[in-house]
């Protein structure tokens, strides 16, 4: 045996013995490689070398620093082996600082499989003997099955260790129902696994609003088009981001329903995914997926619990014959606890315009709620169709406050009345789930809130006279009898127009219905909020004013006999009965009508056109 074919033996003795010892120590790809080197350190005599591993279609420097994974495209190697496995390098190596000090390169590739790397060195005089002798290729091939076994065995080893995690993972998605805790461990899963590159959780608004992890929400407007892609199709991705200044990886979170969010992962510009790297990114959000989904739809359940007693409770509390008012401040306060919004408002359209109702935020009556009433107004003069804005800013070109916006038009007998508006400050607050219930809500209040302003509409046609639309007789009634209980004193003027059956004879029946009309709004326009003013019958009017001095009173039934003769045409006059009543000489319902009624008598006895107080000494009229 010559001296070359024992430094052949003894080299594949020391692989042998190195990859033996291998199995038990778990050594990693750059421990097997500094081993080697130290074997053509004893052997040649090489002190200068490094190694440059094969990965998608790239050659990597071997390294422990995964953020320093640069690489130079293999296609630039690949003709440079058409003679041979060992060959000079080439010129563009030299040109780096990391290389300039190398001569030659040995490729690590067995028969037809992917090479597995090459081997820079830089020769010494016991290689350049060796290399002149048959038994080079020998080596080189000892040296590519080296290669090839230490990569598939560590290959195995990173696959097991990650199988294992992402089994330990996956048992505890399935044994918990915490989203936090899931997201949490993914996010852990790669950080242990991916130590030097970045991660961050894109979730759709639906998942956002579950979490208290940081996350990103996923915004269709603003997101990358590869992670779009990603979100869309259902299958991983990457990018070269160069304004980012980094590589992306987007894996989809995908469950059996749907696609939750996307796991991206970035790297620097210079690294390369490689197809294990990329099975298990894939798998851990896949088996992340599937937990949100669990997750989400076991928190979902609860929550339709939950909305569909919230419903039934606001359904019940709505249809117990509250007035409208009370209706929306029970219903501020059930979309206050729901959704937590900043600001509120109900508004109902009339013929003025909008009104803003009392249980509305002090924002929306002031110039700053402008802006979304508008909005929301002009949206619904073109369709009935609910508004979810995540983010108003994008929407409008002035600035706003509140970004996320949720409108639900109020609808009776398929037209809008009015509408409801919730807003925060953050966007993306809302989410569809809360659109969804929001809905439910305001749809179910729509019909009780329609039946109560059925029934003040019914019970105004009750309470009024259709024809002056002052107050009718049974309304006056009940208003004064609580007041004789209630108030502290309080004035009661009986009316008749003068002459009226002329008026009916000279003019008509017509004309005499348009003084009526005439008088009753001089009456309510002098009365004001202060009192009532009824139709007591044929042509025959009242007023009822409470707490109210004596003196007062006459003041103001003298003010309204003087005032009819110039609010109307043809021009009348009217006589008044008046009577006054204070806490100390409560009167009885009865006497106060037939007290004016007498007043009334003598008004009309003493000459017409005036006022007369009513006196004990007057005559009582049967």
């Amino acid at each position: 045996m010559n001296e070359h074919q024992q430094m052949i033996t003894n080299i594949k003795s020391d692989i042998l013995s190195l990859y033996v010892n291998s199995m038990d120590k778990c050594m990693m790809l750059d421990q097997y490689f500094e081993v080697l080197l130290a074997i053509l350190h004893r052997h040649f005599n090489i002190h200068q070398c490094c190694v440059l591993v094969y990965e998608a279609e790239m050659l990597k420097p071997l390294t422990v620093d995964t953020a320093k994974n640069t690489g130079i495209p293999w296609v630039l190697f690949d003709t440079y082996f058409a003679s041979g496995k060992v060959t000079e390098i080439p010129y563009f190596l030299h040109e780096q600082e990391h290389y300039s000090e190398m001569t030659h390169m040995m490729l690590l590739k067995v028969d037809k499989k992917p090479p597995y790397g090459i081997l820079l060195f830089k020769a010494t005089e016991q290689w350049k003997s060796f290399s002149s002798n048959e038994f080079t290729e020998d080596l080189v091939s000892v040296f590519a099955s080296l290669a090839g076994a230490t990569k598939e065995l560590i290959d195995i080893r990173l696959k097991e260790n990650q199988y294992r995690k992402l089994y330990n993972m996956t048992d505890l998605f399935h044994s918990t129902m915490d989203i936090d805790k899931i997201l949490q461990n993914v996010l852990v899963t790669i950080k242990d696994n991916f130590p030097d590159l970045g991660v961050e959780l894109i979730l759709s608004n639906d998942q956002d609003r579950q979490t208290t992890i940081h996350i990103k929400p996923f915004d269709y407007l603003s997101e990358r088009p590869s992670t779009i892609e990603a979100f869309v199709s259902g299958d991983v991705t990457t990018e070269l981001a160069t304004d980012l200044a980094c590589r992306l990886l987007n894996a989809p979170i995908k469950g059996r329903q749907a696609i939750y969010g996307i796991l991206q992962v970035s790297a620097p510009t210079t690294y390369i995914f490689s197809s294990a790297q990329k099975d298990f990114i894939r798998m851990l959000a896949q088996a992340s997926g599937n937990a949100l989904e669990n997750a989400k739809l076991y928190h979902q359940s609860h929550r339709l619990i939950s909305d569909l007693q919230l419903i039934n409770e606001t359904s019940h509390r709505l249809n117990m014959k509250l007035d409208i008012q009370e209706m929306l401040l029970f219903l501020q306060k059930q979309l206050m606890k729901s959704f937590q919004p900043m600001e509120i408002c109900f508004l109902f359209k009339d013929e003025n315009g909008l009104e803003i109702t009392e249980a509305s935020t002090a924002l929306f009556s002031v110039p700053q709620g402008k802006v979304y009433i508008d909005y929301v107004q002009n949206h619904f003069e073109n369709t009935q169709d609910p508004l979810f804005i995540a983010d108003f800013s994008r929407l409008i070109a002035e600035d706003v406050i509140y970004k996320s916006i949720m409108a639900i038009p109020l609808i009776m007998e398929e037209r809008i009345t009015g509408f409801s508006i919730v807003l925060h400050r953050e966007p993306y607050f809302f989410s569809f789930d809360s659109f969804k219930l929001m809905q439910s809500l305001i749809h179910h209040s729509s019909l009780a809130i329609s039946n109560s302003i059925l029934r003040n509409q019914l019970q105004d046609m009750v309470d009024r006279d259709h024809l002056t639309k002052l107050f009718a007789r049974s309304y006056l009634d009940t208003f004064v009898e609580k007041s004789l209980l209630q108030d502290d004193s309080g004035m009661f003027m009986l009316i008749d127009i003068d002459n009226f059956k002329c008026v009916n004879d000279t003019y008509g029946h017509q004309v005499g219905d348009e003084v009526l009309v005439q008088i009753g709004a001089q009456l309510k326009k002098m009365i004001g909020t202060r009192g009532i003013c009824a139709r007591w019958g044929g042509e025959e009017l009242s007023v009822y004013v409470p707490n109210i001095l004596q003196h007062e009173a006459l003041q103001m039934a003298q003010q309204i006999v003087g005032a009819i003769p110039q609010s109307t045409n043809p021009k009348v006059t009217i006589s008044a009965g008046l009577i006054t009543w204070n806490k100390s000489a409560r009167l009885d319902f009865q006497s106060v009508f037939l007290y004016a009624d007498t007043a009334l008598y003598n008004a009309k006895h003493n000459g017409k056109n005036q006022v007369c107080m009513f006196d004990e000494k007057m005559q009582l009229q049967p």
